[in-house]
């Protein structure tokens, strides 16, 4: 199963809670929703902090499953793609802003399935440089993810890695996100506290880029698909 992440921003002239309104009621229900390879369906919208930048790189996320290759090639053939939501993109999103991920997805934590919570933070990464990819992968899914098992408050966990075929002609821009479920975002902002959480960001960054390391607290919005499996 492909898991696939894309990052967006607004387009220029748009607010972001107008960008996010328009992606989770328009886009979302009446374009892309509709192309029938999509298995699940997740629209993620940005959490304001105290401390964040005027103007974040994305202000949301969507995360679509897709079967496999053969079937994501088809999805982009398909008239609800290439009539629909294709052409619905410049309306709402600034498209060379947008970063796509195909991943694999790996669960740490299993948390809940359908009545899950839904504040979730994103982690985003490149690894060290000089640091072969094989070795991040496994540094990543053993010692780092058992810090991480460790966070107070933390209700379910995945790390999804960068699928071998961005690697075919070069670098990933990034090779790793990693989604930390929280009650809420007071619980969140509760967890970034404890000792446990400064020590799994302590050790990223022993093995990642800091100046690529981008952190987004996010409320899901499950357009379809919320509770099977992954």
């Amino acid at each position: 199963m492909i898991h696939q992440i894309i990052l967006a921003h607004p387009k220029p002239g748009m607010s972001e809670e107008e960008f996010q309104r328009y992606w989770v009621e328009e886009h979302a229900i009446r374009y892309a929703s509709r192309i029938p390879q999509i298995k699940r369906y997740c629209v993620n919208t940005r959490i304001p902090r105290p401390g964040d930048a005027t103007d974040p790189l994305w202000s949301g996320a969507a995360e679509i499953w897709l079967e496999n290759e053969e079937e994501q090639l088809a999805s982009l053939q398909t008239p609800e793609f290439l009539e629909g939501a294709r052409l619905d993109e410049p309306r709402w999103a600034a498209f060379w802003r947008t970063v796509v991920l195909d991943t694999d997805a790996h669960v740490v934590v299993e948390g809940a399935g359908a009545d899950g919570p839904t504040t979730k933070l994103l982690v985003l990464v490149k690894r060290r440089e000089g640091l072969p990819l094989r070795e991040f992968r496994d540094r990543s899914l053993n010692r780092h993810a058992r810090l991480a098992e460790k966070i107070p408050g933390l209700r379910r966990y995945l790390q999804n890695h960068t699928r071998d075929a961005f690697y075919g002609v070069g670098e990933a821009v990034l090779d790793c996100a990693y989604q930390l479920w929280f009650d809420t975002a007071e619980a969140y902002e509760t967890a970034r506290e404890t000792p446990e959480f400064r020590d799994v960001f302590a050790d990223l960054a022993t093995f990642a880029e800091a100046r690529y390391v981008h952190t987004l607290l996010f409320e899901e919005h499950w357009i379809f698909g919320r509770g099977e499996s992954r």
